[in-house]
């Protein structure tokens, strides 16, 4: 069993908020989450719920900001965030220092360069270590589970939610970054984290994923939140893109644009009601 070092613990809602740190084989780092444990995981094993931060966050984001904790614990939904990279002495950052490479920034991928290739494989991380860490230490069904996201993470939640329709029960995205590899965010990360051969890139480009999808089957409905005033939203986000490609493979998507709302978590929070809604749907089917 994977040892896990417990941060931090508070009483929440009824439920538990834990801050704790485990030891990554994909990463080769400890890697930093939180778990929001609702009261139902008393009396057994509760869906689990990740949701993936955007630049610059870490795995106490989420839990600060978006206000999940409440409406989880009527759900008896089991909240998961990790942290955006590896870190740690021995991590590679940005040597420009910027906000969108390096530390903070681990877009969800598996680093095939140099000097990223050894510690940022945060695909694998999320796929493979952490469900398997939080299926040895908490109350779950790790058969029922969601994946959503923001910005960055909306991108990681589309891209390893359609390339493992098996894994997720349930997707959603708050203002993702849809077509990274058309977007000044993406190119930077993928030409550093890829290589400059774009056939790579594809597999972590949530408009080419879905775009290629021959049989939608029984893949979950996905919801996407776009706020209007997002500042972010023309040159870096594209979700028409993204309704473009759903319309080409027939995949289920619904994107809600709403007025006035920026690219922050007073935005999550306003819609982070209806995104639990829709995952509690899908899980407990």
């Amino acid at each position: 069993m994977t040892q896990i070092e417990v941060r931090s613990n508070h009483r929440c809602f009824g439920g538990e908020m834990v801050f704790a740190t485990h030891k990554s084989e994909a990463t080769g780092t400890d890697m930093m989450f939180s778990v929001f444990v609702p009261p139902q995981a008393k009396d057994g094993p509760v869906p689990v719920l990740t949701f993936l931060a955007g630049l610059t966050c870490t795995d106490e984001t989420f839990m600060i900001k978006a206000g999940a904790q409440r409406l989880a614990a009527e759900l008896g939904l089991l909240l998961v965030a990790p942290d955006t990279s590896p870190r740690g002495k021995d991590v590679p950052d940005d040597p420009e220092g910027a906000y969108d490479l390096g530390l903070g920034a681990g877009f969800y991928l598996d680093a095939v360069k140099e000097p990223w290739a050894t510690h940022y494989r945060m695909e694998s991380y999320i796929t493979h270590d952490l469900p398997k860490v939080i299926a040895e230490h908490f109350p779950v069904d790790i058969e029922r589970q969601g994946l959503f996201g923001h910005s960055m993470g909306g991108h990681g939640a589309l891209t390893l939610g359609l390339k493992n329709p098996g894994l997720y029960k349930s997707l959603s995205a708050f203002a993702p970054i849809s077509a990274p590899s058309h977007c000044p965010w993406g190119e930077k990360a993928f030409s550093a984290y890829l290589g400059e051969d774009r056939s790579l890139w594809s597999a972590y480009d949530a408009v080419s994923l879905m775009t290629d999808i021959r049989d939608v089957g029984q893949r979950p409905e996905i919801l996407v939140d776009q706020g209007l005033a997002d500042n972010f939203l023309e040159e870096q986000l594209h979700p028409h893109l993204l309704e473009e490609a759903a319309r080409k493979s027939g995949y289920p998507l619904i994107v809600r644009r709403h007025e006035g709302y920026d690219h922050g978590y007073y935005f999550i929070s306003s819609f982070m009601e209806d995104h639990l809604r829709h995952h509690k749907k899908h899980l407990s089917s």
